[in-house]
């Protein structure tokens, strides 16, 4: 009968595909890859902070910025950071039709915009959860759509940025759950579970 390992809340250890492109090799936990990761991201909103006033809206809304913005968030990270992913995942549109699926989303969200299709909060949550649901990059596109949705309501709406119920959405529990909950509701066309979330 062979050992039952029991690891606490990040000390669960990497194994050899989570390492593939992994730029630290020092890191062996999915705690240790969390914490260096947020430091990327962190360093990602500051640049957005930053750069914030400077941006347009046709700046934002291109698949030049959307890879920027993934980039800056993993780069010191993962060797593909702000590239589209080459693999299929269990989630995401097929590998060949991630660029295709984000130009029609850009479309889309420049429509939503001219004709006020929507409210700026809905305009900026439905834009996060199909980004999300194309599964652009390998890893990363919850965080990413979190932060592409702050930046479209705020630089482009006026509005101020969401506060995705002021916790890490990485850990699992109660929190997690209604997240995962929201985002099942708008996979079903229902968008107000996820804007009421995004604003809680």
């Amino acid at each position: 009968m062979g050992l039952i390992i029991h690891y606490e809340d990040g000390q669960t250890p990497l194994d050899e595909d989570e390492k593939d492109g992994l730029l630290i090799p020092a890191i062996t936990t999915r705690g240790e890859l969390d914490e260096i990761e947020q430091r990327n991201i962190e360093e990602a909103i500051r640049w957005t902070i930053e750069r914030r006033k400077k941006f347009t809206a046709s700046e934002i809304l291109t698949e030049p910025f959307i890879c920027e913005l993934h980039k800056r968030m993993l780069a010191g990270v993962w060797q593909w950071a702000g590239a589209f992913r080459d693999s299929n995942k269990n989630i995401g549109v097929d590998k060949y039709q991630v660029a295709t699926e984000l130009r029609m989303l850009l479309g889309d969200c420049n429509y939503w915009l001219e004709n006020n299709t929507f409210s700026p909060d809905e305009i900026a949550v439905r834009f996060k959860h199909r980004i999300v649901s194309i599964h652009c990059f390998a890893n990363g596109n919850g965080r990413h759509s979190r932060l592409i949705a702050d930046i479209i309501i705020e630089k482009i709406l006026g509005g101020e940025v969401f506060t995705w119920g002021g916790n890490n959405l990485l850990s699992t529990g109660e929190f997690r759950a209604k997240y995962l909950s929201a985002l099942r509701e708008a996979d079903k066309g229902n968008y107000d579970t996820l804007i009421q979330f995004a604003r809680s």
